[in-house]
């Protein structure tokens, strides 16, 4: 194989190759107990983005003067001053990377990374949030002529990137063989197999098969060794990933690249769609609990956890409740609710509390996602906190309290349902304003959460008119938040996107996917392998920018969690799977269709398996499932299409009318755990 030489004249072209991959193996000294095969086998399995081996190799080489991919591995030569070449490692990859050359001179290899190959070159996107410029580059002294090895230091391990740019410095004249390039990924550090996913997804529509991938291979780039936080206090220059994080080995983070630290309101959307993906809930659960390890006397949570611990989030402390149900619900995780429902039943007390007298909560601790406008009677704040106090009222039942705990919070969500419907919707236009004033701002975030959450019932004039004033913010590349203009938050169309299908605006909901997440999918400098934390309406990446990011663009994370609201959604929704009760004891089967013709998807709990597969046909459908032995379940077939003279059968049996209900263009049983074969179809004459 013809070595590549990188000088300023440098051009070359070569066909892209699939990297090397080397030894599957758990990080460093970590226990291996994760899963070590999938869990559903079958082709979907090519679209899962994770490498085989925990140790891998570029895919392909370029220049920055002339961005022609050559296949890697090949030796390359660095000749003189200046000279460069760009690793593409193919998908977004984290940890530590070794380098073995031989130079004849003196000088220093620069290493310099990027999640966007828009930010290719010298200097790293940025990263270590002081906002004093980029990251910079780490230098390798080349202090002799000779062969020699490096490995990055691992407090210098940088946790996101596709592309590591490589540039020699020298005033010799010196030239570099660069003969192997090799990279130790960090994330999912528990795993041996980083492809041994406990769910699946697969549809007739491949970008939506891409989309539901990129958000479980996101969530794996967030699951992170319990000791490479970002460091704090932030650097200037450079940066550091030393931070202690929480308990255990593996915690679940907002980013690959940053903030490495546990943000509770960001795994509202990643903890659902981790669950029905690669199946880890180890590091949800140690984000949890860090959480509860560090509650403050007055019984809130901080809004992030440690090294960061920035406290004055009602929404977040809210969120770390919220989560502690999820868990709860995908894990049966009883254990663990009882030894922290102390500190939760304080936490409720504590944001109980901040409702007054109109009935509406008062927040008083105004830190958020990045809108605008917070405190106050603000709308969002009290959907959160009705959403808190219904999913306590079942965690309170789950763990057999006998305190009349669920009693009291469900009628205290019901007085705060009706106190937000009293001040905060606006029937002129037909949509939830921004909190209890006159405001002419409709957030997207509330109306979202209200539809989603139950604050309007699904079936409701109110709810079907929130989701078509929802798409008055879209663009051609996804919704624009009104709190938090000329910006598209993938966070909050997570939820919006689940609002739609909550009122059976199946299409809707599908356009707004291949439109926002579709597009990052699709874009040229993205990874093509995550979800991105937010863009702008513009097309650029400079999510933020005046909000907080230092109008720097490339401080945006390219693997963010937050973002991966698809991955649950389809599987939860259109797929229609879901569990309802601790580790799918009680499920839900009730597919949406939209515009495909198929959609099929699995995933796993300490009970068994779940797996759910329907496909249209000129007739009506077929549906097919497993559920374990000893659950018990709901299922709610679509029939609205066919008509009054419809034909159900199951397992190959008629069902006769007597043995369901219909409701709202459904059909709907009650099953057992079991495998089923489900054909509803037009009835001959």
């Amino acid at each position: 194989m013809k070595d590549l030489v990188t000088s300023a004249l440098a051009v070359f072209a070569v066909a892209l190759l699939q990297p090397t991959v080397l030894a599957a193996s758990c990080w460093r000294n970590t226990s291996c107990s994760g899963p070590t095969s999938a869990a559903f086998p079958g082709i979907w399995e090519s679209s899962i983005y994770a490498p085989s081996s925990r140790t891998v190799r570029p895919r392909s080489a370029f220049t920055i003067r002339d961005r022609m991919p050559a296949s890697y591995p090949r030796p390359v030569i660095f000749r003189g001053n200046g000279s460069n070449v760009v690793f593409d490692f193919g998908v977004e990859v984290g940890g530590i990377v070794s380098l073995t050359y031989t130079a004849n001179g003196t000088g220093a290899i620069g290493l310099a990374f990027t999640e966007a190959s828009t930010w290719i070159g010298e200097w790293s996107d940025a990263s270590n949030g002081k906002f004093a410029g980029r990251d910079g580059a780490l230098y390798v002294n080349v202090s002799a002529a000779g062969p020699g090895t490096y490995r990055m230091p691992d407090i210098s391990m940088r946790g996101g990137f596709r592309y590591m740019t490589a540039f020699l410095t020298t005033t010799s004249g010196a030239w570099v063989n660069m003969t192997d390039v090799q990279l130790e990924i960090s994330f999912q550090p528990t795993w041996s197999n980083l492809r041994a996913y406990q769910g699946y997804f697969h549809s007739n529509d491949e970008l939506l098969n891409r989309i539901w991938y990129a958000g479980a291979y996101t969530l794996q780039t967030n699951a992170v060794p319990t000791n490479t936080g970002r460091w704090v206090p932030m650097l200037a220059n450079g940066w550091a990933n030393n931070g202690t994080l929480g308990p255990g080995d593996t915690i679940i983070v907002d980013g690959a690249k940053r903030d490495r630290a546990v943000w509770p309101g960001d795994m509202g959307i990643a903890v659902p769609s981790s669950f029905v993906s690669i199946g880890d809930l180890d590091s949800v659960k140690n984000a949890l609990q860090v959480m509860y390890n560090y509650q403050n006397p007055d019984g809130s949570f901080p809004e992030a956890g440690p090294p960061l611990l920035q406290q004055n989030s009602d929404t977040y402390h809210m969120w770390t409740m919220i989560g502690t149900y999820n868990y709860m619900l995908y894990s049966n995780g009883a254990n663990f609710v009882h030894k922290n429902w102390p500190k939760y039943l304080k936490a409720m007390d504590f944001i109980y509390g901040k409702v007054d007298q109109s009935g509406l909560l008062n927040q008083t601790g105004t830190r958020d996602w990045a809108r605008w406008q917070t405190g106050f009677n603000n709308t969002q704040a009290n959907v959160i906190l009705y959403h808190t106090l219904t999913t306590s009222a079942t965690l309170a039942t789950w763990i057999n309290d006998q305190t009349g705990l669920a009693k009291v919070w469900t009628q205290r969500a019901a007085a705060l349902k009706n106190a937000i419907n009293t001040h905060c919707f606006d029937t002129s236009y037909g949509a939830f304003r921004d909190n209890a004033t006159s405001t002419t701002l409709h957030p997207q975030d509330a109306n979202s959460m209200a539809v989603l959450f139950g604050v309007v019932n699904a079936s409701s004039t109110n709810a079907a008119s929130i989701s078509t004033r929802l798409t008055d913010n879209w663009s051609p590349i996804g919704a624009v938040a009104p709190e938090l203009p000329e910006n598209i938050s993938p966070f909050i169309s997570s939820f919006e996107i689940q609002a739609h299908l909550t009122v059976g605006e199946t299409l809707r909901a599908l356009d707004l996917i291949r439109r926002s997440w579709g597009w990052y999918a699709n874009h040229r400098n993205g990874t093509g392998s995550t979800v991105i934390e937010g863009y702008r309406v513009n097309g650029t990446f400079g999510y933020r920018s005046e909000r907080g990011y230092g109008y720097d663009p490339s401080y945006v994370s390219h693997s963010h969690g937050w973002s991966s609201g698809p991955t649950s959604a389809l599987t939860e929704f259109v797929v229609g799977l879901s569990v309802t009760e601790p580790a799918g004891r009680v499920w839900k089967v009730k597919p949406q269709f939209g515009d495909l013709n198929r959609a099929e998807a699995g995933f796993s709990t300490w009970i068994g398996k779940f797996q759910a597969k329907w496909e249209r046909n000129g007739s009506g459908y077929t549906l097919s499932f497993l559920a374990p032995t000893g659950t018990s379940g709901v299922v709610s077939l679509p029939v609205q299409d066919l008509g009054d003279n419809f034909l159900v059968t199951v397992n190959e049996k008629e069902v006769e009318s007597g043995q369901y209900t219909r409701m709202a263009g459904h059909v709907i049983m009650k099953l057992a755990g079991g495998t089923y074969d489900i054909v509803v179809s037009k009835r001959a004459k």
